[in-house]
């Protein structure tokens, strides 16, 4: 069976748009931004002339979930949008955004991309679905062009067959989990108000020992109330190839557990307070970058140890560079990515979708244009901070305040400063250390003076003058 018919489609010349000229409905509220707030002055990022195109596609195959977690910004926060469209991608919305996801490679001669299975629980739609669906996208981008597919889920559906049919299809499971241990996970709980840890952990295992090569990684967001260590601990019980530890989306209208209320105005860059979160991550990073080998790569941290030392970032969490990432809904609207959405209600609607709408014309909306607009969307205290070109601002979602928003600096932005901080003292001391143990002692400080430079907090990094001394991560994880 070809793709198109596992989707339940017919031969294309037979098929017309389903929503004819009119596109799906409800689409064009979001596109006024957000209450109180004026259209941003942003242009789309260009490099040589060419705007600068979306790498990473979310295709929301399913808009429904099988868990009803207490804190899920999605369905229990402010955005209602979910509420109006169908629970899942039909056969026409996924065919569409496939013909679209080519459309927008070949525009922009892209050699790879990424493609995001995602939902709600995008299990619900079925492995088979799920894998019909990357193979369509796969072949209507052709060959030539490397297409990496994911799917992010809860685990709680994951049985053998269904990861043997991902991994069959080159599709990589990635799983959202608040810990290794039941009790870190009691807030996710199903609709009857059951815990999910049980089937959940028994879907990891099954991933992590029948087929570890599609095994991407774990999720995870940071509560600052439990142990850090014992926590990274738990996470590492589970054998997972890479973790992403991210902050939880709050704001400074609604903060996150752990923060006071607070004011933008005065308690942005440089200003000093307890940075819960900020110690959190700093104490996970001292575990894991002394641990003398890499036991898993964490994101958030090789991506600052990447921009602190100039290289590009690949986060939204991070650093200036544009973010590369679209979602398309299950009526195929084209929306930003869902971390708005706990900013306020349509916070990521754009006013357009896949059936009247290329990739292209989303690239000059004025909030995408925003979040991809680097140090120009920024407050002026971010602009002057030191700290600019590693921090980048953080995360868009976390900058918003009601009636003002997003040219604020993160809700997060100490305990940025303070991860960023000690992420430079600990490269600058394992470098300065590098280069000792490979020129000798008696020559360490000329050494150190000679091959250095400066991170943007201003500290010296040094770098080993010698090419068979290694990489600039000695000391930490490889």
């Amino acid at each position: 069976m070809d793709n198109l018919a596992a989707l339940g489609l017919p031969p294309r010349s037979s098929r017309e748009p389903p929503f004819g000229r009119t596109g799906p409905r409800a689409l064009s509220a979001g596109a006024r931004g957000c209450p109180g707030q004026a259209a941003p002055a942003a242009q789309t990022p260009y490099i040589m002339g060419v705007p600068v195109p979306f790498g990473q596609f979310i295709v929301k195959v399913h808009g429904r979930c099988n868990l009803a977690c207490r804190y899920c910004y999605l369905y229990a926060g402010p955005d209602r949008t979910w509420r109006d469209r169908p629970a899942a991608a039909g056969p026409e919305v996924l065919d569409r955004a496939a013909t679209r996801i080519a459309e927008h490679a070949d525009t922009h001669a892209l050699s790879e991309l990424a493609l995001v299975l995602h939902g709600g629980e995008p299990l619900l739609a079925g492995a088979g679905r799920l894998a019909a669906f990357a193979g369509l996208v796969r072949e209507r981008a052709g060959r030539e062009r490397t297409v990496h597919v994911t799917v992010q889920t809860n685990a709680t559906l994951l049985t053998e067959r269904r990861i043997a049919t991902l991994a069959r299809h080159s599709i990589r499971v990635g799983v959202s989990l608040d810990g290794g241990r039941p009790a870190h996970n009691t807030l996710r709980t199903d609709h009857a108000g059951r815990p999910s840890w049980p089937a959940a952990v028994r879907g990891i295992r099954l991933l992590a020992a029948h087929r570890p090569e599609a095994y991407a990684g774990i999720l995870t967001v940071v509560d600052p109330r439990t142990d850090p260590v014992e926590m990274y601990a738990s996470l590492l019980e589970l054998g997972p190839p890479a973790l992403d530890l991210l902050l939880p989306h709050g704001n400074w209208t609604a903060p996150p557990p752990g923060l006071p209320a607070m004011d933008p105005h005065r308690h942005g860059p440089g200003v000093k307070r307890p940075t819960p979160y900020g110690d959190w991550l700093s104490t996970v990073f001292d575990r894991w970058w002394s641990a003398g080998r890499r036991e898993t790569r964490i994101r958030l941290f090789e991506e600052c140890l990447a921009l602190l030392l100039g290289l590009p970032g690949a986060t939204e969490s991070l650093g200036l560079d544009p973010v590369n990432a679209v979602v398309v809904e299950t009526d195929g609207a084209i929306e930003q990515v869902d971390s708005l959405k706990s900013a306020h209600h349509t916070a990521a609607a754009t006013g357009l979708d896949i059936f009247r709408h290329s990739f292209d014309d989303a690239l000059s909306h004025p909030g995408i244009a925003a979040r991809r607009s680097g140090a120009a969307a920024l407050a002026a205290g971010c602009r002057s901070c030191p700290l600019l070109t590693v921090c980048g601002g953080g995360n868009y979602a976390h900058r918003y305040r009601a009636g003002e928003g997003f040219r604020h600096p993160s809700i997060y932005c100490a305990d940025l400063e303070r991860l960023i901080r000690h992420v430079t003292a600990r490269l600058t001391e394992a470098t300065a250390t590098a280069t000792a143990d490979a020129t000798g002692n008696a020559t360490a400080h000329a050494t150190t003076r000679a091959n250095t430079t400066r991170t943007a907090t201003g500290a010296t990094v040094t770098t080993p003058a010698s090419p068979t001394t290694g990489p600039v991560y000695a000391g930490g994880p490889r």
